[in-house]
């Protein structure tokens, strides 16, 4: 288990939890606009202290103060010993929930078989026949596909979530992702931080970047097909 940090607490990664979050290194994708790019890069540079009996030990501290703990990356799915994590973390009381790429759906199945994970949000990059290049190279738009019923056919609360930025979002997109999510429990269009990205090469114009009223229509192409969507 490489573990690339540790955030003591957020009141926004958990829906109405106080949590914190766990970020494992190690990425299986490219998206150039990723906001962790030493942990998409395996933290090649991120600091070697954090040991897993030392968050063990913060999480039994922090009881009674936190809710929660989201498990995020890089990808967590990656790691072989993520089923062990979600365990140790619920064996101390806390409900997991688990942040993904949805590119391994036979281990978001696992998790949830073993009661392992109570909240799951998926990231849809773009339409998923679009993944290539940008995202992965000979993506498989078919693990895409299964993770999405994986989550919506668990009975967990979930969340799929779109960073909205030019080439890989437009309307079309956001109307395929939202016809395939059809009656999502919730959708969130999220807005792109320019700043500290795996790819600044990618952003050197501005025309890459939807502006709030860009969101908000973007917004409405997907309003009918999800039970609720917003804008953050």
């Amino acid at each position: 288990m490489f573990l690339g940090g540790l955030q003591k607490n957020s009141f926004i990664d958990y829906p109405g939890k106080i949590s914190c979050v766990l970020f494992l290194a190690g990425c299986n994708f490219n998206c150039p606009y990723c906001h962790n790019p030493e942990l998409a890069r395996g933290c090649l540079d991120c600091p070697r202290f954090l040991e897993e009996n030392r968050v063990y030990d913060f999480l039994e501290n922090r009881k009674g103060f936190l809710d929660g703990v989201v498990i995020s990356g890089g990808e967590p799915t990656l790691q072989e010993d993520l089923s062990l994590l979600c365990e140790k973390i619920k064996n101390m009381g806390y409900p997991v929930k688990v942040d993904t790429n949805g590119s391994r759906p036979h281990v978001i199945k696992s998790l949830i078989d073993r009661k392992l994970v109570d909240y799951i949000a998926m990231d849809i990059k773009t339409d998923p026949f679009r993944y290539s290049p940008l995202i992965k190279k000979d993506c498989n738009p078919d693990d895409i596909f299964s993770s999405i019923s994986i989550i919506m056919e668990s009975g967990l609360p979930y969340e799929f979530k779109t960073t909205c930025i030019r080439p890989l979002v437009d309307e079309e997109v956001i109307e395929n992702i939202s016809h395939i999510i059809h009656n999502a429990r919730l959708y969130a269009l999220q807005q792109f931080r320019k700043s500290d990205v795996l790819h600044p090469e990618f952003f050197l114009e501005d025309k890459n970047i939807y502006d709030t009223d860009e969101l908000k229509r973007l917004k409405t192409v997907a309003d009918p097909w999800v039970r609720k969507c917003i804008v953050r």
